[in-house]
């Protein structure tokens, strides 16, 4: 796995975890909406911490800076 991600986009999924955390603590979202966005934060999280997004292969989308 080559890593994809750039360092903001590692950060906003970061900010969008906290976020998503404060919601859930504060209760301010419940239910299937919670659940839904707590897997969300799962995924944001692993993704963010390894730097590969695999949704972003079949559009070849890539925001880490290459290497020159």
């Amino acid at each position: 796995m080559k890593r994809n991600m750039g360092t903001a986009d590692r950060i906003i999924r970061v900010l969008a975890v906290i976020a998503i955390g404060v919601l859930y603590y504060t209760n301010l979202i419940s239910g299937t909406l919670a659940t839904v966005l707590l897997i969300i934060a799962i995924i944001f999280i692993a993704t963010s911490l390894i730097g590969f997004c695999p949704l972003y292969l079949p559009f070849g989308i890539r925001t880490r800076r290459s290497n020159p």
